[in-house]
């Protein structure tokens, strides 16, 4: 028995898998996750099923050939040869040609879901609301240790500084929905302005908790707005449609977030100038305003034109005085003719003729001897004064 280097034996593992002839041309159904397309031409993904998957890379001599754009979760059927890496000791379909073959499951559960959702009205764009413009704190619902909170600091402290509120966030595995669902309720409960939850990139399999019905649920009943940024710029989740607003990226959502400083002090620098420019036009447009009325206008002009709107003035004064005192004269006369008529009429003028006015004790007035009762006692007014007599008896009508 021999003693192997890893290399020697990373190649004597290549060597015997790339003599079977077996392996050398081979269909393998499955479908494309991790798919990564180097700037080099290569394509590097992996073909899965339902529990195992298999590296795949396909050279750009092949993919200059094929007649389809393979995307992330498409079925196909790839053939080509199976292959070692040496230098990571791991064994690889080198792809020769794919075909599609159907749409992959999880891509197909994706649409269903969208398309209900969107029919129940979760989507809808009156649901959308406006993010704050200048936010004083951000809640973050993401990993605590993952790409996505530093890209989103980074932003934040170069374009517009303010708190954030960190939730750490599992958002990956099977816990990772139940834990977004929470960290949405919690930052639901604080201060904060606006809620950006997400994560960097990854597989449609990582990305997944971000498509269950469950989350995309929590984000539209949240109370404050929330910026979705979930993976890459071509990245599309359920919770992308649910939210406020999606960013294409976690940095592009910090963007997104904030205002830039820069633009605001150049803004700001601009208004001023605006503001200083117009405020001279004006002093100098009103400068040659007046300096024109004065080559119109001399001095005497101008004291000749004071003296007769002064007299004038006067004049109007005196019209208005006097008209003011006549109709004061008229109607005071008017006053004196309507108090002698209600002075004719008047019960004290009766009295001062020698009449009395007979009142109960209960100061009701008495006109018949029919209301007065034997031995009642009675109060006379008269024009001086008023005296009290005592009822004896009633004589007869001609009295």
């Amino acid at each position: 028995m021999g003693i192997y280097t890893v290399t020697g034996l990373n190649n004597y593992i290549k060597n015997v898998l790339t003599s079977e002839k077996a392996l050398q041309q081979i269909w393998v159904e499955g479908e494309i996750s991790n798919l990564t397309k180097h700037r080099s031409g290569h394509y590097y993904f992996s073909i899965k099923d339902e529990s195992s998957q298999v590296s795949c890379v396909s050279f750009r001599s092949t993919n200059r050939k094929l007649k389809f754009e393979p995307e992330k979760d498409m079925k196909v059927l790839v053939f080509g040869s199976v292959n070692v890496y040496t230098v990571r000791g791991q064994y690889q379909l080198q792809v020769r040609d794919i075909r599609p073959d159907g749409v992959g499951e999880l891509y197909k559960a994706f649409e269903q879901l969208k398309k209900r959702l969107e029919e129940e009205g979760l989507f809808a764009p009156d649901h959308k609301r406006l993010l704050p413009r200048y936010p004083r704190k951000i809640g973050v619902a993401t990993s605590a240790t993952g790409a996505a909170i530093h890209d989103i600091l980074h932003v934040l402290q170069r374009r517009y500084p303010v708190d954030i509120l960190l939730c750490p966030t599992t958002v990956q595995g099977e816990a990772s929905a139940d834990s977004i669902i929470r960290s949405l309720e919690l930052l639901n409960r604080t201060d904060a302005d606006l809620i950006i939850a997400g994560r960097g990139g990854g597989s449609l399999e990582d990305l997944w908790p971000f498509n269950e019905e469950k989350v995309a649920r929590a984000i539209y009943n949240s109370r404050l707005p929330v910026i979705a940024a979930i993976g890459h710029e071509t990245d599309f989740t359920i919770s992308d449609f649910a939210a406020d607003v999606r960013a294409p990226t976690p940095s592009a959502a910090a963007e997104i977030a904030v205002p830039d400083r820069t633009e605001m002090v150049r803004h700001i620098d601009a208004l001023r100038q605006r503001m200083e420019s117009a405020l001279k036009n004006r002093i100098l447009n009103q400068k040659k305003h007046i300096e024109y009325l004065s080559g119109r206008i001399s001095p005497d002009r101008y004291r000749e034109l004071l003296n007769q709107r002064t007299q004038h003035l006067d004049e109007v004064t005196y019209r208005l005085t006097s008209r003011t005192e006549y109709i004061m004269q008229t109607k005071v006369a008017e006053l004196g003719a309507l108090a002698g008529r209600l002075n004719a009429v008047s019960p004290l003028n009766t009295l001062d003729r020698g009449y009395c006015v007979a009142q109960s004790d209960e100061g009701g007035t008495i006109t018949g001897v029919i209301d007065i009762e034997k031995g009642q006692s009675l109060q006379l007014k008269f024009r001086d004064g008023c005296c009290r007599v005592e009822h004896k008896e009633n004589l007869d009508e001609g009295c």
